[in-house]
């Protein structure tokens, strides 16, 4: 028995009918939902696959919209140019948000880091360095202050160059950070949240993929230390001015009023000045140090009578305190860190939930777009290949005026999420973003001593090159741009699991690098007996899963598929039911009667849903092989929906 037979000729639909009992569907390689459980499972299928990733296009609802009057239309302008000047306002608010959490950040962290910089032998080890590099930058969530540590370090004959590379390599990881928690603050809606978490982890795909490849050439060739070497020796450097402030000069005046760190502590501490050990990390005097050209001692903090080496030295200091609201507080800098940080996530998840109700209100219908059709479209022909390298220049430039990668992906990230900005675009973006915020770096290293300025510039081109070689690596041609197909996967497990993204940030930023971390320090010999079969692991999954989608006839009947497995081994379903029960547990609707089957249960409730409204869940109308995401022919399919 068929229902509903005129859906057959809808534009795009497949001849699978929709039968009461089971038919095999060959376009689609799983069978028809001809019960409630198979309805469910195609439909979860058809809902993880049909989320939009360009964002939400021009509907019948704005073609058919009728002409609004003259006093509407005077009253819809004056509203929308109100609404611009209160969004760069909530964007203002957004950037010194991530400035004061930031400082949050190292107020509670960043003696810790001083102290984990400190341990040379540890820094020694390759693999513990980059866990190193990745740990300070998430406590600290700035890979400027990290990297200014490992230039002091060198700098000062604590640390070689060569030790250096890996937390180079770790600290471009950890500042991937912040932009994935900023998506988390689009997981309302499943469609912004896919796109919006995809957008921010192909920064975290792209750094990991480059780091697995050069981080063991590196150990084997020395190749970025003898390139960067060469550089150099060839030039003849000289000192320069320091990198300019543009968007401090902006945010200043408003972040020093609520703190104001001395972050010259947390370097001290690195390169072993155990007398910064017990000074808090904010600041409490401003101004000048003192009159003359002698330095005076860390413990003079006031003006008046201060020695040095036993002997007495009369300076006349002329200080005064800072203005900000912890000058005087009697709290530790843990709890002033844990009370700004606080504060800075409201601020932060309020300012960026107000930024996208205000651009998804400005960028619709036509508007949105125009917005979409000119940041999306490539070059014209033959310059078209050109189009990625364009929005790279674009990113660094974005990069260098901000100053912030991290500033600049998390302000792009709602964008992604909706829909403004594609993914394929998003990625060179971040990339430039990457090439961008090392510049900063060669600039502040071209201010160091005569003496100090080989090493440090040599380490801010280890940044430099690192980041030039993971993008030969991994875009210059399509098949290489597997950060893309991995950040798409990402986000669409998170559509599916919103709870994903959370494991996701715990694991990749905090459980792994310490696992990794342990072992490294069990010396190479278990490093290499651990990891080796992990990633032999790891290739083969991703070998098999490639053969899977695209030629399962390949392999072997058994493994075409991974039924074969326990539940848990291959599927997030049953972790996603048990926290779902434990999500219920805490109200009443856990308490349910005898016998209730709540899978059952959730399956009638889905197959009646589908029979209510059977253009959602009718199979044809779910995508086959050719009409995957991205597919040009799903625009026209998803326009007969109505």
């Amino acid at each position: 028995m068929y229902l509903y037979p005129a859906l057959h000729r809808l534009p795009g639909a497949h001849a699978c009918p929709f039968a009461v009992g089971a038919v095999t569907c060959p376009d689609h390689g799983f069978l028809c939902p001809g019960s409630p459980g198979r309805l469910v499972e195609s439909r979860e299928r058809y809902e993880l696959d049909a989320l939009p990733w360009q964002g939400p296009r021009l509907g019948l609802e704005e073609l058919q919209k009728p002409e609004l009057g003259c006093w509407v239309r005077v009253q819809s302008i004056c509203v929308s140019l109100l609404k611009v000047p209160l969004m760069f306002g909530f964007l203002y608010l957004f950037v010194c948000s991530l400035d004061v959490l930031s400082s949050a950040f190292q107020l509670a962290g960043g003696k810790v880091a001083g102290d984990i910089f400190k341990d040379n032998a540890i820094l020694s080890n390759p693999v513990a360095g980059l866990v190193v590099g990745i740990l300070v930058t998430v406590l600290v969530q700035s890979s400027s202050t990290s990297t200014s540590i490992i230039v002091s370090m060198v700098s000062s004959g604590l640390l070689e160059v060569r030790s250096a590379i890996p937390i180079i390599m770790g600290s471009n990881i950890g500042t991937s950070v912040t932009n994935t928690i900023v998506a988390l603050m689009q997981a309302g809606d499943r469609s912004e949240f896919k796109r919006a978490f995809a957008g921010a982890t192909v920064h975290d795909c792209f750094n990991w993929l480059s780091v697995l490849v050069l981080l063991p050439l590196e150990v084997v060739s020395g190749y970025l230390h003898h390139v960067t070497h060469l550089v150099v020796a060839t030039f003849n450097i000289r000192s320069g001015k320091d990198a300019p402030d543009l968007l401090k000069i902006i945010t200043e005046p408003f972040t020093k009023l609520i703190i104001q760190l001395d972050k010259s502590v947390i370097t001290g501490i690195a390169t072993g000045d155990e007398s910064l050990r017990n000074r808090s990390l904010i600041r409490m005097w401003c101004g000048p140090t003192a009159a003359g050209g002698v330095g005076v001692p860390p413990n003079c903090t006031a003006s008046g009578h201060c020695s040095s080496n036993g002997i007495g030295i009369l300076h006349n200091i002329t200080r005064q305190k800072c203005e900000h609201l912890f000058t005087d507080t009697p709290l530790p800098d843990l709890a002033v860190g844990l009370v700004l940080l606080a504060g800075s996530l409201v601020v932060l998840c309020t300012c960026l939930i107000l930024l996208v109700k205000i651009l998804n209100s400005l960028l619709k219908g036509q508007v949105a777009k125009a917005i979409q059709k000119v940041i999306n479209t490539d070059l014209p022909q033959p310059f078209s290949w050109l189009t990625g390298y364009f929005a790279m220049v674009v990113g660094a430039g974005m990069t260098f005026v901000v100053q912030s990668s991290s500033v600049f992906t998390s302000a792009i990230t709602p964008l992604i999420g909706l829909g403004v900005i594609s993914i394929e675009r998003a990625y060179p973006l971040t990339l430039g973003s990457n090439i961008g915020t090392t510049t900063t770096a060669i600039l502040a290293a071209l201010a160091s001593p005569g003496d100090k300025l080989a090493s440090s510039f040599q380490i801010a081109l280890c940044h430099f090159f690192f980041n030039i070689s993971g993008i030969l690596l991994w875009y210059p041609l399509p098949f290489t741009r597997l950060p893309i197909r991995m950040a798409k996967a990402l986000g669409e497990r998170t559509a599916k699991y919103r709870w994903f993204a959370v494991l996701y940030l715990i694991i990749c930023f905090l459980l792994l690098p310490s696992l990794i971390f342990g072992i490294s320090m069990a010396g190479w010999q278990v490093l290499v007996g651990v990891g080796a079969p992990f990633l032999g692991l790891l290739f083969f999954v991703g070998l098999v899963n490639v053969l899977q989608a695209r030629s399962p006839g390949r392999l072997p009947k058994w493994l075409q598929s991974w039924d074969f497995l326990p539940a848990w081994m291959h599927s997030l379903q049953p972790l996603d039911s048990l926290i779902t029960r434990a999500t219920l547990c805490c109200t009443d609707r856990c308490r349910s009667p005898e016998g209730w089957d709540e899978r059952e249960a959730a399956a009638r409730d889905k197959a009646r849903l589908g029979l209510d409204n059977p253009v959602l869940s009718y199979p044809e109308e779910m995508p086959g092989p050719a009409l995957r995401v991205g597919s040009p022919h799903l625009a026209p399919h998803s326009a007969t929906r109505l």
